[in-house]
């Protein structure tokens, strides 16, 4: 499993300069308690969930964001071919600010508000940070599916009568982790009440004390594949609060798009 997944919200910054919740997270609504299921019910879902994704996706993404120091609203547009690359350009009031490219090993941003750029292996991104990071992780954000789960994986149901929730971890084990074994990430799957969809999920690092809750508020049939329409971020640490918002206003899984970025002759390295 490719997990010590922070940093793929310390790479929001150039895929968040788009987004955000200036709308805040609604409380939960009371309902009834839900039927038991047996875990292996749940995990066939996941498993179903996990293998559906389609070859391209092109969208364009109304985008809410906000930290502890700012609000901003932008449009992006995402181009994205699977397993390969995806394109990202981020406009606000109507002018491209960011452009950036995500691809198998490398991450190219051109910054032409300050008219620089940064290139970088992911490989990079471990040696400095010390967080594993696979492309495919993005991938599944944007795509709603299951952050980093495997299938050769042994997962555990976490019984709320309210909610059903498969976890990386049993509970004993996550009261361990916040003990003695801080640098281990847990992650947990929430599954909508018909056991068909995956509503949700929740990524904590005690390391660093980072807190990651992934809602998709909503989603729509494109073709055979239920994609994100609404989808909130929250993340939680002891430096910062993001929240984001993202509402994908238009979605194509057919026409191929080209993916590329163009770096100008007269850009500089971004310092």
């Amino acid at each position: 499993m490719v997990v010590k997944l922070k940093y793929l919200f310390y790479l929001l910054p150039f895929v968040t300069l788009v987004f955000s919740c200036a709308k805040v997270m609604h409380d939960e609504v009371p309902k009834e308690k839900l039927h038991r299921r047996k875990t292996v019910q749940l995990l066939d879902v996941l498993d179903s969930i996990a293998s559906r994704k389609p070859e391209r996706l092109f969208t364009r993404i109304s985008t809410d964001y906000q930290d502890t120091n700012r609000n901003i609203s932008f449009k992006t547009t995402l181009r994205m071919k699977s397993d390969s690359a995806m394109n990202m350009t981020i406009t606000f009031l109507k002018i491209p600010i960011v452009n950036a490219l995500i691809n198998q090993d490398s991450i190219f941003i051109v910054n032409k508000k300050d008219k620089c750029y940064i290139k970088n292996s992911l490989g990079y991104i471990k040696e400095n940070f010390g967080l594993d990071f696979a492309y495919k992780n993005l991938e599944e954000l944007f795509l709603g599916l299951p952050l980093a789960y495997d299938t050769a994986q042994k997962y555990f149901q976490i019984h709320d009568p309210y909610r059903y929730t498969i976890s990386s971890h049993r509970k004993w084990e996550m009261k361990r982790i916040d003990r003695k074994h801080k640098e281990e990430v847990v992650i947990k799957y929430f599954l909508n009440d018909s056991v068909t969809e995956l509503e949700g999920m929740e990524i904590e690092s005690p390391s660093d004390s980072t807190l990651i809750q992934v809602n998709y508020r909503s989603k729509e049939l494109v073709g055979p594949f239920l994609l994100p329409k609404e989808m909130s971020v929250d993340i939680t640490s002891p430096k910062n609060h993001i929240k984001l918002f993202l509402n994908y206003e238009k979605v194509d899984i057919k026409e191929q798009h080209e993916i590329f970025i163009v770096i100008p002759e007269s850009y500089e390295a971004c310092e």
